[in-house]
């Protein structure tokens, strides 16, 4: 059992994410305690329009789902509201997405590594995503232009498989899909 380091009455819930000024910065709740970090970079930003592009063309051409780009709350708790990179929520799950947030659990959660946020990404938000059921876990990599996708099997996060920029990504969850990742780590 997890418990938070913060007393009840100091942990903030869904309710204090909802009233967070829109200032460019990303704000979560995990465990009730607020992590604040700031606008990512340009090429964290390229990587993510890029992926989200190659997603969303597939996600129509089959009818499957959308794909949805931060700055987007996942309310998995009242006091753990996550902002992933890129959230993919297939059709049969479309009552999830709220006016304001994702209500539950996305499909796939995608988190692009920076230095600023990779501990949190790689340790208690996996951690929370895998507690909540979600079916897949890609860790895209910039210093190593590679993507990591996670499955979920038993309740554990096991490796599918880690795609390196010369190699097409494939989803265990969606095994239709492939994306070139030389289309994804490009500069422009």
């Amino acid at each position: 059992m997890v418990t938070s380091p913060l007393p009840g009455i100091y942990r903030l819930t869904f309710a204090d994410w909802l009233r967070f000024p829109d200032d460019g910065r990303f704000y979560e709740i995990l465990e009730g305690e607020l992590y604040v970090t700031p606008p990512p970079s340009v090429e964290h930003q390229r990587i993510s329009r890029n992926l989200e592009f190659l997603l969303l063309a597939f996600l129509r051409r089959h009818a499957k789902g959308e794909v949805l780009d931060a700055p987007l709350g996942v309310r998995l708790s009242d006091e753990d509201v996550l902002q992933p990179d890129l959230v993919v929520v297939l059709r049969e799950h479309a009552d999830r997405i709220g006016a304001q947030v994702i209500e539950g659990v996305p499909d796939i959660i995608v988190e692009i590594l920076s230095p600023g946020t990779a501990r949190r990404d790689l340790g208690p938000k996996r951690e929370k995503y895998r507690e909540a059921g979600v079916p897949e876990n890609w860790i895209v990599d910039p210093a190593s232009s590679s993507v990591e996708v996670l499955a979920l099997r038993d309740k554990a996060y096991v490796r599918h498989g880690v795609f390196k920029k010369t190699e097409a990504l494939r989803s265990a969850l969606l095994p239709e899909l492939e994306i070139a990742l030389a289309e994804v780590f490009v500069a422009s």
